[in-house]
């Protein structure tokens, strides 16, 4: 029943689908909670593979759900659609060239995280109608990750309560099970308020807001000193209160991420940054409010699944790239730095060589030294026992959120590597479907994890999807 030949064929005969909805949909870079024409086409691929379809999942209209199959364990692939701003790029160029000035782009590669997700889903699905093996193949189609947590807020409404297990890939520079680590993280926004006042005639009648911002900075600068060194503290200013300087200052706002390695630790952040707000209103004389605009916890592993999710991509192989792949990979890494190249292959405790493209498989038990970010998939793994793949989609030391990643996106080498993830998704969902006992050992494991420390959402009541977080 186990036939991974026959599954990887189905996956195989579904690619060219979905390697140009993969396309269209880097063409169409949305970000964060506006990805309309995305999810469409992640909604017109469903229907004609004959899905099951829900829409709007925990209230967010660029939401989708597709389910096919009846029956047994519920196998759960997640897939994303979001871009990020500023990053638009030509494909195929070794510099930067904008398709549109300031433009959206698939800098985080998540047009063939959705792509491949759904080429798992679909794959699979079709393989267990041949052989009629029960099971439910279902495929969440989850915008928002770069920083909008969608997939918190639809854990934190219940829609993964009936999965058994959830199943993902990430684009990156290396084949690898993708290690289960990332902070914890809180996105907010602190709005000043203050008095305005002619800055030269009666500049003691006003109090500015944009001050207090500023000194908000200052002392969170401070504080950098007093954390943990694996927490982060970021920002960005959204409004600094006009452009006149003659005016003092009444409104000003700034939107912080604050990051820890857990959630008790990224909450006690948070409590820390906000008194530092309150203590920058007080000095001078403004008023301050803090609005929680998304929040996801960390990452937990799950070795069972993580173990067999290895032996799949082991018994798969590297992805194959041919001397076109190797080329313009070559180019690509002209323009990196060797620090940006040495730091990934830091990240996974290997030696750096001159290799332009992944041709391996990482060692599982590699003692690594990651950089970490956050991910809203962490909510999900608190909830579900949940495993991801890394495909080498771009030149090894590609840096993630740049020009360079857009540019890559729809090369030849990234198609293979996506529907090469496809078909180490598809094999592990098929052996949790065959496997009761893998199934049993992954849920146990999660189990064990979370006895002491139930999940709890790091989303406070009251806290709704920022549908407008992207208008800045």
């Amino acid at each position: 029943m186990n036939d991974r030949q026959g599954l990887w064929q189905k996956v195989e005969d579904e690619k060219q689908r979905l390697i140009e909805m993969s396309d269209r949909v880097w063409a169409m870079p949305e970000v964060c909670y506006t990805e309309v024409r995305s999810v469409a086409e992640h909604k017109a691929e469903l229907q004609h593979h004959g899905f099951r379809i829900t829409e709007g999942v925990a209230d967010i209209p660029t939401s989708v759900v597709g389910e096919a199959g009846e029956g047994g364990p519920v196998i759960a692939f997640l897939g994303e659609y979001d871009a990020l701003p500023g990053l638009s790029q030509e494909a195929g160029m070794t510099q930067y060239s904008a398709v549109e000035a300031g433009g959206n782009g698939h800098g985080c590669g998540h047009n063939l995280l959705g792509a491949g997700a759904l080429l798992a889903a679909v794959g699979l699905k079709n393989f267990l109608a041949e052989k009629g093996i029960a099971g439910r193949v279902r495929y969440y189609g989850c915008p928002a990750e770069e920083g909008g947590a969608a997939k918190a807020f639809m854990v934190r409404a219940g829609a993964f309560d009936d999965v058994d297990v959830a199943i993902s890939w990430h684009p990156y520079s290396f084949w690898e099970v993708a290690p289960a680590l990332s902070l914890a993280n809180t996105r907010a926004d602190f709005v000043f308020t203050g008095r305005a006042a002619h800055a030269a005639a009666s500049p003691h009648l006003g109090r500015s807001a944009l001050d207090a911002l500023e000194l908000m900075s200052v002392g969170v600068n401070y504080m950098r000193e007093h954390m943990p060194s694996d927490a982060r503290v970021h920002s960005a200013i959204l409004d600094t209160g006009g452009i006149a300087p003659n005016v003092v200052q009444a409104h000003a706002r700034v939107r912080y991420s604050i990051r820890a390695m857990d959630l008790p630790g990224m909450l006690d952040l948070v409590e820390r940054v906000h008194k530092i707000a309150q203590g920058a209103a007080m000095m001078t004389e403004t008023r301050v409010d803090m609005k929680i605009i998304s929040a996801v916890s960390n990452t937990l592993g799950n070795k069972p699944l993580e173990q067999a999710l290895y032996r799949t991509m082991e018994e798969l192989g590297a992805p194959a790239f041919d001397d076109n792949d190797r080329n313009f990979a070559r180019q690509i890494r002209e323009t990196l730095s060797e620090q940006e190249i040495a730091s990934v292959y830091q990240a996974i405790g290997m030696p750096v060589t001159d290799a332009p493209l992944a041709e391996f498989l990482v060692p599982f038990d590699t003692v690594r030294r990651p950089f970490i970010g956050s991910t809203d998939i962490a909510d999900v793994s608190w909830v579900v026992p949940t495993v991801q793949v890394h495909a080498p989609t771009v030149a090894i030391g590609t840096p993630f959120h740049t020009w360079h990643v857009v540019a890559q996106g729809k090369a030849p080498a990234a198609h293979k590597a996506m529907v090469h993830a496809a078909k180490a998704m598809a094999a592990l969902g098929l052996a949790v479907l065959t496997n009761p006992v893998l199934l049993e050992d992954s849920k146990h494991a999660l189990a064990q994890q979370t006895a002491r420390t139930p999940y709890v959402s790091p989303l406070k009541a009251g806290v709704e999807p920022p549908l407008d977080m992207s208008k800045g």
